[in-house]
């Protein structure tokens, strides 16, 4: 099940506020060049960057297990010309292969078990074409999340302003507990979520079992040197063995 901030119908229509377009999505849309490319979306939201590859001319599939997110997505400017998919990404089969499957927005990091990590590889694995790319991104795990995660902000839909004050319940190991309080003007809404920070030699170790192979690893957007120390990302780009 999808965390309330994703599937609650009122908390859905915020998502873009507060995660819209950024240098992130950008980098993901360069990855398919010009020519026509068939991309899957895991963990594609309310479409947001589905949308842009479909406008750039690909034929685009978003999966995502939020009913919430998708009734959006449908509805988004070029929701019809993409194929929408209600499932999870270390669970489905949608009998087509991809030149570019990407998991953006830090969604790999709601997989808490290394099952559910190495079901994912072997459904991506399962769904590329020969020469295909699998790219996502995960936060280091060294860095201090903790101090960074706790703060409070203002969305404003449409006119009214949402005060949102997300909160670290809990941080054990590769495991942090949060919370997402929104404040409307006629309740309050609270959203627990689970998030895992996963080192990079775990993350190896569970790709290569599905017979990936690492392509390339970066540290930032602009395809910088990963440093342990400071990059706040992991982007892997992965391929068949």
């Amino acid at each position: 099940m999808a965390d309330l901030h994703y599937d609650h119908p009122r908390l859905a229509k915020l998502y873009d506020l507060d995660s819209g377009w950024s240098e992130d999505r950008d980098f993901y849309l360069n990855l398919a060049g010009d020519a026509p490319q068939r991309i899957l979306d895991l963990g594609c939201g309310t479409g947001l960057i589905c949308n842009q590859y479909a406008k750039n001319g690909h034929q685009v599939t978003g999966l995502d297990p939020s009913a919430g997110m998708l009734d959006i997505a449908r509805k988004s400017q070029f929701g019809k010309q993409i194929k929408w998919v209600e499932g999870f990404s270390q669970d489905f089969n949608l009998n087509q292969k991809f030149d570019l499957i990407i998991m953006t927005g830090h969604a790999f990091q709601v997989l808490l078990t290394d099952e559910d990590v190495l079901n994912l590889f072997k459904m991506v694995k399962a769904h590329l074409r020969p020469n295909g790319i699998f790219t996502f991104e995960t936060r280091n795990p060294q860095i201090d999340w903790v101090s960074r995660w706790n703060h409070s902000y203002e969305l404003d839909l449409e006119g009214e302003i949402i005060k949102v004050t997300r909160r670290v319940l809990s941080h054990q190991d590769e495991l942090m507990v949060f919370e997402h309080e929104y404040i409307f003007e006629d309740e309050t809404l609270v959203s627990k979520s689970h998030l895992r920070f996963m080192p990079k030699q775990k993350i190896a170790k569970l790709y290569s079992q599905a017979n990936l192979a690492l392509k390339t690893f970066v540290g930032d957007w602009t395809g910088g040197a990963f440093d342990p120390t400071t990059s706040k990302e992991m982007i892997f780009k992965l391929t068949m063995l």
